[in-house]
């Protein structure tokens, strides 16, 4: 049980960084971006070149990758979002479903359907520790994503953006008249998102040494999921989701249930929209009609 408690919170993690971007955007302008999960391959696709055709170390290829998703969220926000800003929700949903498949078969396009082996930058060492054996991969998965996420949350806590994004969270006409640049946090927001989905997408990629362009539908689903089973809009709730979302589908994987455990994870935000629709941490608000 310790072995598969461990596997699933280092699952959990990856999923935790991509609930994260998925929870900031729509606590912001109150948009699913299903294209989140498409970022997150885009992530493991540059850290793929950044390594096999630039030679760069690990650690560089990976901040590099986060920098290159966090424009690419910019550039999504700036081009399919904000001209439907004022539009209805649901114009701005297919929108972002239809970005997804434009990530998604363009790369299939341009670099085929096949999967791709990741390079192997960081020689695979395993220690063994009673009834737990872990490799250093995996604590590297697990140390690099808690600390992305106390990052995001003394961005969020602690400095005068993260504060401006709260405020646009709660009122975005009063923040406006407060001085904030809404446009500019929105961007912002976009950007720490993506740059948080493309450093899971290079993490998993050296951990299942598999990369290829339909990677991020199944992850960004079910971080998806993460995220309404811990309260969307809530960065705690985000992160507590994609790890108890990682545990589960282990656990069904370890009682020989891994061909329902996808099935298993979807029941369960089934079961959380009707006992609880806000989530593990969210709060029943009553809106005024």
């Amino acid at each position: 049980m310790l072995q598969q408690l461990l596997n699933g919170l280092i699952l959990g993690s990856i999923y935790a960084l991509l609930a994260l971007g998925y929870t900031m955007v729509y606590g912001i302008i109150r948009l699913i971006n299903f294209a989140h999960g498409d970022v997150y391959m885009m992530g493991a696709f540059l850290g793929y070149f950044l390594i096999n055709t630039l030679h760069l170390n690990f650690f560089v290829a990976l901040l590099l990758a986060m920098v290159g998703t966090a424009a690419l969220g910019v550039l999504i926000e700036f081009l399919a979002y904000r001209p439907l800003r004022q539009s209805t929700r649901i114009a701005a949903l297919i929108t972002a479903i239809g970005v997804s498949f434009l990530l998604e078969y363009g790369m299939v396009f341009f670099f085929g359907a096949n999967p791709r082996p990741f390079p192997q930058v960081i020689e695979t060492v395993r220690y063994e520790l009673g009834p737990v054996s872990m490799t250093n991969i995996q604590l590297l998965i697990l140390g690099v994503s808690i600390l992305l996420m106390v990052v995001l949350q003394l961005i969020v806590k602690k400095t005068k953006m993260g504060k401006a994004m709260r405020a646009v969270s709660v009122d975005s006409d009063a923040a406006q008249l407060m001085g904030i640049n809404v446009n500019r946090t929105i961007s912002f927001t976009f950007a720490l998102g993506s740059a948080l989905a493309g450093a899971a997408g290079v993490l998993i990629a050296l951990y299942y040494n598999s990369l290829d362009p339909l990677m991020g539908m199944t992850p960004g689903l079910k971080s998806f999921v993460a995220a309404v089973l811990g309260g969307i809009g809530i960065i705690p709730g985000a992160a507590l989701g994609g790890f108890v979302i990682g545990v589960l589908e282990t656990a069904a994987t370890a009682l020989g249930f891994s061909d329902f455990r996808d099935a298993i994870v979807y029941g369960v935000l089934i079961l959380i929209l009707l006992v609880r629709p806000s989530g593990i941490l969210g709060k029943n608000v009553k809106e005024k009609v």
